[in-house]
């Protein structure tokens, strides 16, 4: 063998993840992922990524099924166990920091410093939602003041499933600042990750998977915006939606779809940009997938049983 031969480049294989496993599309389909390089990108002409897939309504489905089996556990479990699992996302994704500052430049079209500076932030993210977990019940909730001998406990649960359109810019410091709420807050979550940089979306699935997040808590999945969003904005068992990275038309069409079954949806924000994800995030996102459950018990003196009556 010549010293002069070249090694061949092992290319990266990139699926979906669902239900904690890769699937490839059911459909067999991909669709091509360039570079976001200014002026060649304007014309269609970024250097060849990947060949990303493009999910299907099937998978769509798949995804929703996940996500409801999920459910359970995941909203039970303890506040504290899921801060724990947020802070332990922050962690691989720093153990994986090169890599992710790689796909973002090349994704975003930025220089390798402020791809650097976008994955730091996503990371710090992590960790900013990761310490909220057993927070928020004390922000939204507590006791409640009411004219009665009653104790009134107000308490906030999650919604179930929502369904989170990542923003099509900014696309990996903007999908964390949505994946991360939903999660925190105890819901689940199906992404339709950046139509057109989708590749750091469906790395964040490798670290993910490797996090102690269970399967199916969050599914990632790669392909057209409309075509993906539509069905599961009509799903009957997805309960929420995020819009943060549909256009203004497709927004429209989406809470039509909605309105069916009376999902909670989050319109695009003035916030939903480039700029405004770098800033504190606030607890808007955590609180808008959340139900508050009031309880209403009895107060007086105690009977020989021991119970209030």
């Amino acid at each position: 063998m010549s010293d002069k031969s070249e090694r061949l480049t092992v290319f990266k294989t990139y699926k979906l993840y669902v239900g904690g496993k890769f699937p490839r599309s059911e459909s067999g389909r991909v669709y091509e992922v360039t570079t976001a390089t200014s002026a060649a990108a304007a014309a269609g002409k970024g250097k060849w990524l990947a060949n990303a897939p493009l999910a299907s309504r099937k998978d769509a489905r798949d995804a929703v099924v996940a996500a409801r089996k999920a459910f359970g556990g995941w909203s039970t479990a303890t506040a504290y166990l899921r801060g724990q699992i947020l802070y332990r996302v922050a962690e691989m994704l720093e153990g994986r920091r090169d890599q992710f500052v790689r796909e973002v430049a090349e994704a975003e079209g930025l220089s390798k410093s402020k791809a650097a500076a976008v994955v730091d932030a996503a990371i710090d993210r992590w960790v900013w939602y990761a310490g909220w977990t057993d927070k928020i019940t004390q922000v939204v909730g507590g006791a409640n003041p009411v004219a009665g001998p009653y104790f009134n406990l107000s308490t906030p649960e999650p919604t179930g499933v929502v369904t989170v359109i990542a923003p099509q810019e900014s696309s990996f410091l903007g999908l964390v600042s949505v994946i991360a709420p939903v999660i925190a807050a105890g819901n689940t979550a199906v992404v339709i990750a950046s139509e057109k940089s989708p590749l750091p979306a469906l790395s964040l699935g490798e670290v993910l998977a490797t996090s102690d997040l269970p399967g199916g808590v969050v599914n990632v999945l790669s392909g057209r915006t409309a075509e993906l969003a539509l069905p599961l904005a009509a799903h009957q068992d997805v309960n929420g939606l995020d819009l943060a990275g549909a256009d203004a038309d497709l927004a429209k069409d989406l809470e039509i779809a909605a309105a069916d079954n009376l999902k909670r949806v989050l319109r695009p924000q003035a916030v939903d940009t480039d700029a405004d994800f770098s800033t504190a995030p606030g607890t808007h996102r955590l609180t808008t997938f959340l139900e508050t459950k009031t309880v209403w018990h009895p107060t007086g003196s105690l009977g020989a049983s021991g119970s209030a009556y």
